[in-house]
């Protein structure tokens, strides 16, 4: 198979934080929603799936969480990871940091079942970049976000004045994805994949 270079992310950048104290949580079978009975001052309109968005102040739900969809009225997020139901006090302020992004996931060499599973990204930002970039992959056909680990040797870490950097990495991944974190400020211009 001829190699093909697929552009996997471009132009994420940073998002304003948000907080409240009428912020809830609702788990209802396998649908996991963050959500905002006052959406005048929580509003979850800029966010987009694969934003990834850090939770403190909550008594059962701080961690991190991969948004999976907006709602069309921005009330409210479906996220890939669990959470526990927890209604708002009124007085507790819970805090949603946007602090990265995953991509879609790719097909990687094992999707294809090709055996030399050789791949390389590109990585391109801007300067004012805060935060790190890695590559992941998963061996399940269908995954789940507990499906996803870190491939050794991808992470590019921005230093505000590096602007692209690549890696090579190997293994028969059936899919790949890029997951930036620790992001602060600034604008991921692209990503390229090659495999």
């Amino acid at each position: 198979m001829a190699q093909t270079s697929t552009s996997i992310l471009s132009d994420k950048n940073h998002k304003a934080d948000k907080s409240g104290t009428v912020i809830s949580f609702t788990k209802t079978g396998t649908e996991y929603k963050i959500s905002s009975s006052d959406t005048g001052s929580v509003s979850f309109g800029t966010y987009s799936q694969y934003d990834l968005i850090t939770v403190t102040g909550s008594s059962n739900n701080n961690g991190t969480y991969t948004v999976k969809s907006v709602s069309s009225d921005n009330d409210y997020v479906i996220v890939e990871e669990e959470v526990t139901t927890e209604t708002s006090d009124g007085s507790t302020t819970v805090t949603l940091d946007n602090t990265g992004f995953v991509s879609a996931k790719s097909q990687g060499d094992g999707y294809y079942s090709q055996p030399d599973g050789v791949h390389t990204v590109s990585y391109k930002v801007n300067t004012t970049l805060t935060g790190s970039i890695k590559m992941q992959g998963t061996l399940a056909t269908t995954p789940t976000e507990d499906d996803w680990f870190d491939i050794s040797g991808t992470t590019f870490t921005t230093d505000q004045s590096t602007t692209i950097s690549s890696a090579n990495f190997t293994g028969n991944f059936v899919w790949v994805r890029a997951k930036a974190t620790g992001v602060t400020a600034g604008t991921i211009t692209e990503i390229l994949l090659n495999k």
